[in-house]
């Protein structure tokens, strides 16, 4: 066999297969425009917003141009950076009391059949019943407006927990239930081995649509709260600015809240991604 032969297995070895190749683009592709595309599409609405500002030569207190935003937005910082503190402070207090109380119900519920049946109703009448409706009779009863706003936060981020968490430890396998129970486990050690992690997915699911919800919760309750001072969150910025007809003002207090929502679900979805990437069908990337 001369050494030309021997090096041909060696050659074909190394062959690259061409489905490897277009797997492989097609990846780096898709990685790619997911950062790309979006950038894009936010690029091209603030030119547009800016050329319709320019083109009909719109006044400030009607339409403001992404400029003017921006320099409200580091002129007005020190104001607009308490405001979003005192925000974030709400949002972040009423979604973890939510995780606390929503899981811990979750639990109950699928511990007593009769404690389900008893509450769960009231869990669905305050999650279809408008904050808005709400929020005034609370700021009524509750003479500290921190606690009345976490309160109407809390409310609205409270249901998404509870409903999905209670559904994801319900929904552990049966087979996988018949064996714990074969073996005797403890009623305890049924939830800690085999419903908590069967529920985890769900939580999380839950935890991503409650962290907006907070958000929304928070600052509805201070539109309806109404009250300025150093401890005045961003709605009321809002109010305040378009009370004055500081509109450059409002949409920097716009830009801040919407920001800050999508931090927090990217925050949220990432605790999700790290939580399941290992082990879960919905985070487990596999080859197409």
């Amino acid at each position: 066999m001369t050494a030309i032969e021997q090096d041909a297995p060696a050659t074909a070895d190394l062959a690259v297969d061409p489905e490897e190749l277009a797997r492989a683009r097609r990846n780096r592709n898709e990685k790619i425009g997911q950062w790309v595309l979006p950038a894009l599409v936010v690029i091209v609405t603030i030119f547009v917003w800016d050329r319709i500002v320019a083109v009909n030569e719109l006044p400030h207190y009607i339409l403001p141009g992404p400029g003017l935003v921006v320099e409200a937005l580091i002129e007005d910082w020190g104001m607009l950076s308490d405001s979003l503190l005192v925000t974030l402070r709400i949002t972040m207090g009423a979604l973890f009391i939510a995780i606390v109380g929503g899981v811990g119900l979750a639990v109950l519920f699928t511990q007593s059949r009769w404690v389900e049946m008893s509450f769960f109703p009231y869990a669905v009448i305050l999650q279809v019943t408008p904050i808005v409706a709400i929020a005034p009779l609370i700021f009524i009863y509750v003479d500290n407006r921190m606690v009345g706003l976490l309160i109407c936060a809390w409310i609205v981020a409270f249901f998404p927990i509870l409903s999905n968490t209670t559904l994801g430890l319900n929904s552990a396998d049966h087979n996988l239930r018949d064996l714990f129970k074969v073996y005797g486990a403890t009623r305890w050690q049924k939830l800690r081995y085999l419903q908590l992690p069967s529920a985890l997915p769900y939580f999380l699911g839950g935890l991503r649509i409650a962290g907006g919800l907070s958000l929304i919760g928070a600052v509805v309750a201070e539109y309806v709260a109404g009250t300025g001072g150093n401890a005045s969150g961003l709605a009321f910025r809002i109010l305040e600015a378009s009370y004055r007809l500081n509109i450059p003002r409002m949409f920097a207090a716009l830009l801040l809240i919407a920001l800050t929502g999508v931090i927090i679900f990217a925050i949220l979805s990432l605790v999700s991604h790290l939580s399941l990437r290992k082990w879960h069908e919905s985070a487990l990337k596999r080859e197409t």
